[in-house]
């Protein structure tokens, strides 16, 4: 079998009491255990577990066995009994939500030939006939839930098919029965506020609307234009507070509809967009108002959100507001399941990847304050950083032709873009590793560079891997062995003694070697420590003190210098 149809999946469980939560997904079986095994020993979490998941090639469904269980031991639930009443029984309940949404899955190639919407059949005579006259479409829609219902119910197959086929009946028969008597609302005529005004008191008002603002975007030959049609009516929208909220209601279900579809999301927001730029577009969507204002404190941020045009725009400006708030939530939420999921944002383009998902932690981060717990975008990005640590990942980010040098700086620039304790304890030994790797080494002390560059570089190497966020038992050791190649650069090139020797003054010299032993001109190791003793030895010369008090404005400097390299209080 294909290594690629086997992965590993590591879940757990934050509390003793709460549910199994997915924390991430891998092809490395070690790597799964590992995670699991740290997490469980940092108190992190109250149970692990960890489960190999095989794909049947016949079936193609994912077989699960369950590898390593650890930590507190589940919670007894209690037996729920099962309800046999039907889930629908009235015409009324198929416009439910769940009963949309269920629709949408039963009749998804159809609706999708259509260009509608679960909504808009519920509510257009014309796609109710079409329907009823494609032949089978409705009858295996009928058959694929009544399968599941009749093993859920303990009931015959036949005995659930004839039930929903009779609903079905009967909700056809009224949406047509209401339209030959002329029931339904025709928006274009009566328009949208008055109608919407007219029908406040109704209990069926839901229904009579939906019907006129189906009808209403009925015309429209895209999932764009229905966009626009649904925004139209919303500027249209009545000014009284109650006939205004059960208006706005209604045109948030077909919205709601086309934003949760993928083939309406794309093509809303751009078919060119990958994953990367769809959730970025998403976010911008989503939370337009906080984007731009990140957008104007880091400019560069506009690179990675793409620009909303059309009805696009529009809809943000709507969603900025109080209206529309489950779509609102709806996008959120799929831009957080999108980021746990295992598909990459920028496929083929590591660097790439990286640069979008620090622009997209950014970007929600300030937008989902109102939508969104931090912990679940936390927890999110902690999940995507997993992804970004795996070794297929690291050996995109490290591609043939690159330097030692090059390769160390991406790997920490790697470890400063992901989040959680785990993900950037690997990434601390990826750097470890290649760091103290005998080609870093050598290419460090390469003399065809000056050791001033040189140890310029492994200055700037060092002071980042402390801005990685790394621990700092992992980040330690990886400072100290740049500290201890830096000690060799310095020696092959005798820096340190050139300096205490040259023919220049001495205030000049003693600033040279104070700016390599306070690790602004060198790494603090080896080479640092040296230029702080040569530094004492220097301080104690007759000549420095004559020149000093020749020139008291050199005074402060080499005070300031001194207390930075920690040879003044």
């Amino acid at each position: 079998m294909d290594r690629g149809q086997i992965h590993y999946e590591f879940f757990v469980r934050r509390q003793p009491g709460s549910g199994w939560v997915l924390e991430a997904a891998t092809e490395d079986r070690a790597r799964a255990v590992e995670q699991a095994e740290t997490a469980l020993a940092e108190g992190r979490v109250a149970a692990v577990r960890v489960t190999k998941e095989t794909l049947d090639p016949d079936s193609m469904e994912f077989r699960s066995i369950t590898i390593l269980n650890k930590g507190a031991p589940e919670k007894a639930k209690k037996k729920v009994v099962e309800d046999t009443a039907p889930l629908c029984v009235s015409p009324s309940d198929l416009y439910s939500c769940h009963a949309r949404e269920r629709i949408g899955r039963l009749l998804e190639a159809w609706l999708t030939r259509q260009k509608a919407t679960p909504f808009e059949l519920l509510h257009r005579p014309d796609l109710v006939e079409k329907l009823e006259a494609s032949g089978t479409e409705l009858q295996h829609a009928i058959q694929k839930i009544a399968i599941p219902e009749a093993q859920a119910r303990g009931l015959g197959v036949h005995e659930i098919m004839r039930s929903f086929q009779l609903l079905v009946e009967r909700t056809i028969e009224r949406l047509l029965k209401d339209h030959r008597k002329g029931a339904l609302p025709d928006l274009d005529t009566e328009g949208f506020a008055k109608a919407a005004e007219r029908l406040a008191g109704e209990p069926e008002r839901a229904y009579l609307l939906g019907a006129g603002v189906a009808a209403a975007i009925a015309p429209a030959t895209s999932w764009s234009d229905k966009v626009a049609l649904l925004l139209d009516l919303a500027d249209a929208a009545p000014t009284d507070p109650q006939a205004r909220a059960g208006a706005l209601q209604v045109l948030e279900q077909p919205l709601g509809e086309i934003l949760g579809s993928q083939s309406g999301l794309r093509e809303l927001l751009g078919p060119d967009l990958d994953l990367g730029g769809r959730l970025a577009a998403m976010t911008r969507l989503a939370g337009a108002d906080a984007v731009e204002a990140m957008i104007r404190i880091d400019p560069k941020l506009a690179g990675i959100m793409p620009t909303l045009s059309g009805p696009a725009a529009r809809l943000s400006r709507w969603l900025s507001g109080a209206d529309f708030e489950s779509c609102r939530v709806a996008i959120a939420q799929r831009v957080l399941q999108e980021l746990t999921g295992p598909r990459r944002l920028k496929p083929g383009d590591a660097n790439a990847e990286i640069i979008f998902l620090r622009g997209l932690a950014m970007a929600l981060t300030a937008a989902g304050g109102r939508i969104l717990s931090q912990d679940d975008i936390h927890g999110a990005f902690s999940a995507r950083s997993k992804m970004l640590v795996t070794g297929d990942f690291v050996a995109a980010l490290l591609p043939e032709g690159m330097t030692a040098r090059e390769e160390v700086d991406a790997i920490i620039w790697l470890a400063e873009n992901i989040t959680g304790g785990t993900n950037k304890r690997t990434a601390a030994r990826y750097l470890n590793a290649n760091v103290s790797a005998l080609r870093f080494e050598t290419e460090m002390r390469d003399v065809t560079t000056s050791p001033s560059t040189r140890l310029a570089s492994l200055t700037a190497m060092q002071k980042s891997v402390l801005r990685a966020g790394l621990a700092p038992e992992d980040a330690d050791p990886i400072r100290a062995k740049i500290g201890e190649i830096g000690g060799l650069v310095e020696a092959d090139g005798r820096m340190v003694s050139q300096i205490a020797r040259a023919e220049a003054s001495a205030v000049h010299r003693l600033d040279l070697l104070l700016r390599l032993a306070m690790g602004e001109a060198a790494p603090l190791g080896p080479a640092a420590d040296r230029a702080k003793s040569e530094a004492l030895k220097l301080l104690k010369t007759p000549d420095l003190r004559d020149e000093m008090a020749r020139s008291p404005e050199a005074v402060d400097k080499v005070k300031t210098l001194m207390q930075s390299a920690g040879l003044a209080a």
